[in-house]
């Protein structure tokens, strides 16, 4: 997701020592991970430790998209407690672009942005701005707090109590100032606002038209889990949709997966641990069941990743992934006798993109968290960690037996007891089914719900239509918020269909609102 795993991008650079040469590693963390901002870790090791998607080649795409200005907005810091910080503020990350736009008549068009580096949105989210030629629109992509350049305390942000503003209430007032201030200043005051988002930037677009109708006029949230996340629904549902996703191309590839798991069990029994290195061809030898777990984790994150990312054309987002990752697993699973390798090769699709990783260091390259679907690395997995340990719940959890994945619980008490230890919080079980409507959402309206069904998020959001301004829409053949990607020759004729319908009726909320602002002119 929301929640999605992270990828290390990797910078080769000369040590000082002349023959000793230092890694400069670019941690990105990804997309409800789930995307994407920076740390960098400099490490100098006599082997390359890298990844395929790098955060440079990242920043070079932005450095090459001139349709989009970087600036800064002055945003409070805490927009509910006038005593604690008083209005203290920070600079919140926005890119902005008024090529289409019919100034101060267009609408706005604005991205509710997620756990990432707004960049990454920005640069995936291509209907956005093809929506915007059409209907003469601004378009404005908001970095979420936290994330990416947007750090209320800087380099402090992280640490305990400093990292207790970073709530989805916050976010969502942020985005309700920034909208109406921006207008202001713009001279946009009477142009209807339309909010759009991916995954947990769904959830948030889904919650601006719960919280400010009074600011946006309609929502479009692609692949948004409010359901799952508010703790409604079946723990086992996400892991069984990821092996589903492997069980559509074909069931020996579901087998060849269980036989796989099941080899490393048995090898991690009798505690073959220098076989198991050897087999997965991993940095560090392994010496405890912790190690195997976080193995386990590993090799289920990456196939969480393929699932999310089915997309039928290669894609450079949360990762470089091939066409069609799902089939491109499948067909190595089934490559040959030797099930561990297969198994390592897979992961490899996700890891090892470039093939110039010697080996896999596991704790670096996964990070254990609150979300079982993947935090990500680098600054960006602790804010999403922290968001994960307070109101967005993910106790999801794979069995075996609805899944093709070892049995790895996460229940409320785990959740609980590592939240305490990590963030010194507890977590509140409910507070989103509460504060944002759960699945009551009947009285709402302007609402669109995409989801494509190769997505295993999919089935944590709404499937179907509430009313007829509460409309969802199930893209066959998509994968993770696929109708929000720029249109693609590849592209299934369900998410054609899908962006016109949603066109047409972003069209019609944006007549409607015109139409009611006009009443009190």
């Amino acid at each position: 997701m929301t929640c999605d795993a992270g990828v290390v991008g990797n910078l080769k650079t000369k040590g000082l020592s002349g023959q000793l040469y230092c890694d400069v590693i670019l941690v990105t963390s990804v997309d409800m991970r789930f995307i994407l901002s920076s740390v960098a870790l400099v490490l100098c090791v006599d082997v390359l430790h890298s990844l395929p998607h790098t955060y440079l080649q990242s920043r070079q795409h932005h450095d090459a998209d001139p349709r989009f200005t970087e600036k800064f907005f002055t945003q409070t810091l805490d927009h509910f407690n006038f005593n604690s910080m008083g209005n203290g503020t920070f600079n919140q990350r926005y890119l902005i672009t008024d090529q289409y736009w019919e100034k101060g008549f267009g609408p706005i068009f604005f991205y509710t942005g997620n756990e990432g580096d707004i960049w990454e949105f920005a640069l995936n989210s291509g209907f956005i701005t093809e929506l915007a030629a059409q209907q003469r629109a601004l378009v404005i992509f908001a970095e979420h707090r936290y994330y990416g350049k947007s750090l209320p305390f800087e380099k402090d942000s992280f640490n305990i109590p400093q990292i207790s503003l970073l709530t989805v209430e916050q976010a969502l007032a942020d985005y309700a100032i920034m909208i109406t201030e921006l207008k202001q200043q713009l001279g946009a005051t009477d142009c209807p606002v339309i909010v759009f988002g991916g995954s947990y930037g769904g959830m948030l677009s889904v919650y601006m038209r719960l919280k400010y109708p009074n600011v946006v006029a309609g929502a479009l949230a692609a692949s948004a889990p409010i359901l799952s996340t508010a703790g409604l629904g079946d723990s086992r549902q996400f892991f069984r949709d990821v092996a589903s996703d492997f069980e559509s191309v074909s069931s020996d590839c579901t087998d060849a997966v269980r036989g796989a798991f099941h080899q490393l069990k048995e090898l991690a029994e009798s505690q073959e641990y220098r076989h198991i290195q050897s087999a997965f061809a991993l940095c560090k030898p392994l010496s405890s069941a912790q190690d195997i777990h976080q193995l386990n984790g590993f090799l289920r994150n990456a196939f969480t990743l393929m699932a999310m990312l089915d997309y039928p054309y290669s894609t450079h987002f949360m990762g470089n992934m091939p066409a069609n990752p799902v089939k491109v697993a499948c067909e190595t699973m089934l490559g040959g006798s030797d099930l561990l390798g297969n198994l390592r090769d897979t992961a490899a699709i996700v890891y090892n993109a470039t093939g110039i990783l010697p080996c896999f260091d596991l704790y670096s390259l996964y990070l254990e968290c609150a979300d079982p679907t993947g935090c990500g690395l680098g600054f960006d997995s602790l804010a999403w960690d922290y968001q994960a340990c307070t109101e967005i719940e993910l106790c999801y959890e794979s069995n075996n037996v609805t899944d093709m994945f070892p049995p790895m619980p996460f229940t409320d008490e785990d959740r609980r007891l590592y939240c305490s230890k990590r963030w010194g919080v507890v977590p509140r079980p409910g507070w989103l089914n509460i504060q944002f409507w759960g699945d009551a959402l009947s009285t709402a309206s302007n609402i669109i719900f995409s989801n494509g069904d190769l997505d295993p998020w999919a089935n944590g959001g709404v499937r179907t239509s509430l009313s007829d301004s509460l409309i969802a829409l199930n893209i066959s053949g998509g994968a993770h918020h696929l109708d929000l990607r720029g249109s693609n020759e590849a592209d299934p004729v369900s998410v054609i269909s899908a962006r016109k319908t949603e066109a047409d009726l972003i069209a019609h909320w944006v007549k409607m609102e015109r139409t009611r602002l006009q009443k009190f002119v």
